[in-house]
């Protein structure tokens, strides 16, 4: 994958050098520009279409939840916010960002937030992707009845679909680009949704299958699997700590450094982390 091109946006400029100075050594990305205030953030993001901004929170006008409100939807780039205010991270979480910084900067902290970024728009292609590889399977399955009568897996084997019910019992099947993938519950570590397509994160890979969110959870064990969001399934055993934000909501942190929020409506599902 190409490097992500990325806008750095902050109104105080000794904030703006060192970021820039910790990110030119970071190889997966690529400085296409810097701004100092919101209005010139909304502008090049505009014109340059990035495909990672750092945004600051606190500017003067136009602060960096307005940036991102004033952008198209069908053009948003993905956003690492950035403040020295830790009461803005729910807020962030709920505009999706793909990360949160606080001031001073880490240069460790950046790099794991350029990661996810990464392996966000890994995601964002594996799901564009996916409509078109799913319509070649459907042709090519429809081809292998129409010749054969039978659908077998290519290779003479028996299709992983009609195995026996106990091998699959602790597994979730996943087609993926020709494949049928069977992820152990235990290896996944979270789920989120993207459209109509779930975005499964096991020992540090994404899987891409295509369902709704509620008929996955019944594939999933309710013992091991807690939704914590309207689009988030966490795996209980990966959860390290919680903590509580000054809007009534929490984080849950999970073993890998993710973080993720959990919604008023599934707050009471935290309790169950625990237990």
């Amino acid at each position: 994958m190409s490097k992500l091109r990325t806008l750095l946006v902050d109104d105080e400029p000794l904030a703006r050098d060192l970021l820039r100075s910790i990110a030119t050594e970071i190889a997966d990305i690529d400085i296409i520009g810097e701004c100092k205030n919101g209005r010139e953030a909304i502008d090049s993001a505009m014109s340059m279409a990035p495909d990672l901004i750092f945004l600051d929170i606190m500017m003067p006008q136009v602060n960096g939840f307005e940036v991102v409100k004033a952008l198209q939807s069908d053009a948003m780039p993905m956003v690492i916010f950035a403040t020295a205010y830790n009461q803005y991270a729910v807020d962030a979480f709920d505009m999706h960002a793909v990360d949160y910084l606080l001031k001073p900067f880490d240069p460790e902290r950046i790099s794991v937030a350029v990661q996810r970024a990464v392996e966000r728009k890994r995601v964002q292609q594996e799901v564009l992707k996916a409509p078109l590889i799913g319509a070649i399977n459907d042709i090519a399955i429809r081809l292998d009845k129409d010749q054969s009568g039978s659908v077998d897996s290519g290779d003479g084997q028996e299709n992983l679909a009609e195995e026996q019910p106990e091998r699959l019992k602790r597994k979730l099947l996943i087609r993926d680009s020709g494949t049928v993938k069977l992820i152990p519950f235990e290896d996944i570590d979270w789920i989120d949704a993207a459209g109509d397509y779930m975005c499964i994160h096991a020992l540090g890979e994404t899987h891409i299958m295509r369902s709704t969110l509620l008929d996955l959870q019944k594939k999933l064990d309710d013992n091991l699997f807690v939704r914590i969001h309207r689009s988030t399934v966490v795996n209980i055993t990966r959860v390290v700590s919680t903590s509580l934000s000054q809007k009534r909501g929490s984080l849950v942190h999970l073993s890998d450094g993710q973080t993720l929020k959990v919604s008023r409506n599934h707050r009471e599902s935290t309790r169950k982390l625990f237990q």
